[in-house]
């Protein structure tokens, strides 16, 4: 499992520090957190239909808070759970560009035990680095 909650960060809403070899395996960690956060047993989550994300930021952290709303909207507008299966990240010209395949289904309340309804990836305590080469990040919930 590359993410753990971090209980100590906050007593409201929910933390994870989540890691991956790359930005793209720390993305797809950090969505693993996020489902895990919503759903009990997220390998419940059958990959049903596919969606494309693309999305752009000058900044890698930002970039990271913008994916992971973004699969909050569909949860929220589609109610959608949803699984990352492939992110590109690419920097050109002082921009991050990510394309992603994320896919899932439509809750279930028969199949799918919700934990927690996430309102919103807070900035809070958002952070994404490299280090002892890993990238990690922290990153904190509204739920």
């Amino acid at each position: 499992m590359p993410f753990r909650f971090q209980d100590e960060i906050s007593t409201a809403d929910v933390a994870f520090e989540a890691w991956g070899a790359t930005q793209e395996e720390l993305f797809i960690s950090s969505a693993s957190a996020l489902l895990r956060t919503m759903a009990e047993t997220p390998e419940l989550v059958e990959r049903r239909q596919e969606i494309a994300i693309s999305l752009e930021h000058e900044e890698l952290d930002l970039l990271l808070f913008s994916f992971l709303q973004e699969l909050i909207f569909y949860k929220d507008a589609r109610r959608l759970l949803l699984h990352a299966d492939t992110v590109r990240i690419e920097h050109r010209k002082d921009t991050f560009i990510l394309e992603a395949i994320v896919s899932g289904e439509r809750i279930d309340a028969g199949r799918h035990r919700l934990l927690v309804d996430v309102k919103a990836v807070t900035l809070h305590r958002l952070s994404v680095v490299f280090r002892e080469n890993l990238w990690k990040a922290v990153v904190e919930l509204d739920v």
